[in-house]
């Protein structure tokens, strides 16, 4: 499975800039403890709390390794509390806790908006040791370990999916499914209000869709919305005429199709699979790539905010570690949620949970493993970029047409 090369200098790019923004790490932040500087022990010297936020929704995949390690490992960690939050949120929580001398997160998993926005503001921890202590990360799928390069030292990669951009729609109903972006379009003119994606800036799908367009279409820099994205803004704003409504959530599109007030909806490989798992949509419902389809690529990372102690620093490399190990990967297949979920090499789904091969079985599609092996694998656009695509989205595409 190839990365397409032509996405090497860019990443090399935004993996510098990361670097470089975060470059102050291990050092803490005015304000902070100063407990972060010095060797990391092997083990904390007595058992540790540790506080987890969760921004991506990753702890639907990881919780269980997480528990497992705890579970196993008494004398490094004796107690785990869990929170949630939204990205956006993200920076505004830690910075307050570092600027009060009171850090109280000690691994926030993220995604890439919120890796990148506390990179920017020099939140996170240089992941110390991180080489010699995370053996598992040199066995990491070609994806995840470009996925990685984006980080830079600044998080470490957990869980991983190609993502899309996949259409989605029910046979029954759309008997010839457009097979190029051309064929959408014609598809949308002739059956206003059939073809329907959420607000990118509020989906995955969404902003997959918005990401993949640019290899679709064969823009001149499909890395760059802002100068080499022309054939793409043209599509979209074409497309708009077609488009009734751009739902604020992923999840409103997913009913739309189940009720048919949607006919083809843009689609990722989880967001196609866990639905149906769940019964909002339809098990019969079928996807489909456009010709010149890319994968965009999504991951979730750990990172450690600066202010964390040592021995907590200390457990949270061994829990890391862990969790890098195929046994342990084996349970981010989930049922569906991220899918395929592992960001390691050799983790079969036969290796799942039960119940994860059991929903798989039943509503994963063998095709995937083939897609996912034949067609370029895609690093999303670094934060910069990704705000001004979401930015003009908004302004010249769909704004005024958003369900609010």
């Amino acid at each position: 499975m190839a990365v397409d090369t032509r996405k090497a200098a860019r990443t090399a790019t935004i993996a510098a800039v990361l670097l470089i923004a975060g470059c102050g790490a291990p050092d803490a932040p005015s304000g902070s403890s100063g407990a972060t500087d010095g060797p990391v022990p092997a083990e904390p010297a007595k058992a540790v709390t540790l506080n987890i936020l969760d921004v991506a929704g990753n702890l639907q995949l990881t919780q269980g390794m997480i528990d497992d390690f705890v579970k196993r490992n008494g004398d490094q960690i004796d107690r785990v509390t869990y929170s949630k939050a939204t990205a956006p949120e993200l920076v505004g929580k830690v910075k307050a806790q570092q600027n009060a001398n009171r850090v109280d997160i000690d691994l926030v998993l993220t995604g890439v908006d919120g890796l990148a926005a506390g990179v920017d503001q020099g939140l996170w921890l240089t992941i110390p040791g991180r080489a010699a202590r995370l053996t598992g990360m040199s066995n990491y799928l070609p994806g995840a370990e470009a996925m990685q390069k984006l980080a830079g030292d600044a998080g470490v990669t957990v869980t991983y999916y190609p993502s899309g951009p996949l259409i989605e729609y029910l046979p029954a109903k759309v008997p010839n499914p457009p097979k190029t972006a051309a064929e959408l379009l014609a598809y949308a003119k002739a059956n206003p209000g059939a073809v329907q994606y959420a607000r990118p800036s509020n989906s995955g799908p969404g902003r997959t869709f918005l990401m993949g367009l640019p290899y679709l279409l064969g823009d001149s820099d499909p890395k760059d919305p802002v100068n080499g994205w022309s054939k793409t803004w043209a599509y979209l704003a074409e497309l708009n005429k077609y488009v009734t409504l751009y739902p604020s959530a992923t999840s409103e599109t997913m009913k739309n199709l189940a009720n048919g007030s949607a006919k083809i909806i843009v689609s990722t490989t989880g967001w196609d699979i866990n639905p149906r798992v769940l019964g909002t949509v339809p098990k019969e419902a079928a996807v489909g790539t456009l010709e010149g389809f890319h994968w965009v690529t999504d991951a979730h990372y750990a990172v450690i905010p600066k202010g964390v102690p040592v021995d907590k620093q200390a457990a949270v490399l061994n829990l890391l570690a862990d969790m890098l190990t195929p046994q342990q990967q084996a349970k981010a297949y989930d049922k569906g949620y991220f899918y395929p979920g592992p960001a390691v090499k050799d983790v079969p789904l036969s290796m799942a949970p039960q119940e994860s091969q059991q929903a798989l079985n039943e509503y994963g599609r063998p095709e995937y493993s083939k897609l996912i092996a034949d067609h370029p694998l895609e690093v999303p656009l670094d934060a910069k970029s990704l705000v001004a695509a979401f930015d003009r989205w908004d302004r010249e595409i769909g704004g005024a047409k958003v369900k609010k």
